[in-house]
């Protein structure tokens, strides 16, 4: 029997088609991603007396030095000797987004900047990534159903039931970790943004999201399909458990500084 029959083995990198305008599956989640994020994000900044004109400029700050942090770790990971000779390739678009992006190094430039933002307004930077914190959950689980859509971040192969073929990729059957990423995610973000008004101090919230993202993160590279490890692990996991750690700590630390979430 045919191992693709009963199986999905349709993708829809373009949602809408209409000739020389094309609506890419990947852009427009994230699309939709930051509107959602900019609503709820604008709905607590209200209800907490902060500004909520700033809550667009942070976003789409994150959302830009995201991009630009993901693709640049991407082409230090997979493509430095082709950078190197054809430096152009950082800007390199396809499928309606950059050629290829690494999560960490997006989060790791989105913090770095919402440092600096959020210094300069003033606000406290633990009480602000509380709030942020669960719509950084609900945007990755949006976005993954992108990739899934478009067809990247995809699982390894395997003849379990719920498998499905990525033509663009191969013919064979494989685990959709991308739907997988997205609903772990959004339980995630349920699980903060009820959270919140019970949270205990400033970047207990922060300190869930991370601790959330990295034991899902650790276990779901299982079943996805990679191609560098550091020993036994892949770097997607090496990279979760310094994150758990981090965790850890900063929920040790910002527990016993005193500090009271209001």
């Amino acid at each position: 029997m045919d191992k693709r029959e009963g199986r999905n083995d349709k993708v829809y990198p373009i949602l809408l088609n209409l000739g020389r305008i094309k609506v890419y599956s990947w852009g427009f989640m994230l699309a939709f991603a930051v509107l959602l994020a900019v609503l709820g994000i604008t709905k607590i900044f209200k209800e907490e007396e902060y500004e909520p004109d700033h809550v667009l400029d942070m976003v789409l700050l994150l959302v830009v030095t995201g991009l630009l942090g993901s693709r640049l770790a991407y082409i230090a990971m997979y493509e430095w000797q082709d950078f190197l000779a054809h430096p152009t390739i950082f800007f390199g678009l396809t499928d309606g987004g950059f050629s290829g992006l690494v999560w960490y190094g997006g989060f790791t430039a989105s913090v770095l900047a919402a440092i600096i933002y959020i210094r300069m307004r003033g606000y406290s930077f633990w009480k602000i990534a509380d709030i942020f914190a669960p719509y950084l959950a609900m945007s990755y689980a949006i976005v993954r159903i992108g990739c899934f859509l478009n067809g990247c971040c995809y699982g390894k192969v395997s003849d379990a039931p719920c498998t499905v073929v990525f033509p663009l990729v191969d013919n064979l059957s494989r685990f959709p970790t991308q739907l997988y990423s997205s609903a772990v995610n959004f339980l995630l973000f349920a699980f903060l943004l009820w959270y919140y008004p019970r949270r205990k101090f400033s970047g207990q919230i922060f300190a869930f999201y991370l601790l959330g993202y990295a034991i899902y993160r650790f276990i779901i590279e299982f079943f996805r399909e990679n191609t560098i490890f550091w020993g036994p692990f892949s770097i997607s996991q090496a990279y979760s458990l310094i994150i758990f750690i981090v965790g850890i700590g900063l929920y040790i630390w910002r527990k016993s500084s005193g500090d009271i979430r209001r």
